[in-house]
């Protein structure tokens, strides 16, 4: 990485004290036919614009929200990245992901279109449900990216596995 590259990498996340240690904090950019990072689902508890091309989401410990990246060049899309995150409490374990401080437990992570959209597929068909896709069980955010990675088609989230999940969560599980 160029000195250029890591001096605007790190101004775009202001300093300490403006960003709570207490949250995770996503970068999202905006560079037209070049560079895109939205969010596809998730609360977020604050926002901080940086300047009209970038602009921070902050998440509280243990909310989930499903971060895409894309990028091209002169001659087509080079990078296309999915993550499902749950943000992290401090003290937590956490892996890291580009865009994303500190970091949080990743329970979906895949790259190239043909991937994303599938995932992207699965959350459009749990939405059909009527089911908010943060409220989802974490394990069926794994199973989608262990089918996929392997080439299967990922299994359809059914209202009895959404209450069955809402249930453990309950009680702790």
């Amino acid at each position: 990485m160029t000195a250029i590259a890591a001096t605007s990498l790190r101004a775009a996340f202001p300093a300490a004290p403006q960003l709570s240690a207490h949250l995770v904090h996503v970068e999202l950019i905006w560079v037209e036919k070049r560079q895109e990072n939205w969010i596809r689902f998730g609360t977020h508890a604050h926002e901080q614009i940086v300047d009209r091309r970038r602009r921070i989401l902050s998440y509280r410990p243990g909310a989930v929200f499903a971060f895409v990246r894309w990028a091209a060049n002169d001659f087509g899309t080079v990078a296309s990245r999915i993550a499902i995150v749950r943000a992290m409490s401090p003290g937590e374990a956490y892996q890291t992901l580009p865009f994303v401080r500190p970091g949080g437990e990743l329970l979906l992570k895949l790259e190239s279109w043909p991937r994303v959209e599938r995932v992207l597929e699965a959350v459009d068909g749990i939405e059909r449900l009527g089911i908010q896709p943060e409220s989802v069980s974490p394990d069926h955010w794994r199973n989608i990216h262990n089918r996929i990675a392997a080439g299967q088609a990922p299994r359809s989230y059914t209202l009895e596995q959404h209450r069955a999940a809402l249930l453990r969560r309950r009680v702790g599980l």
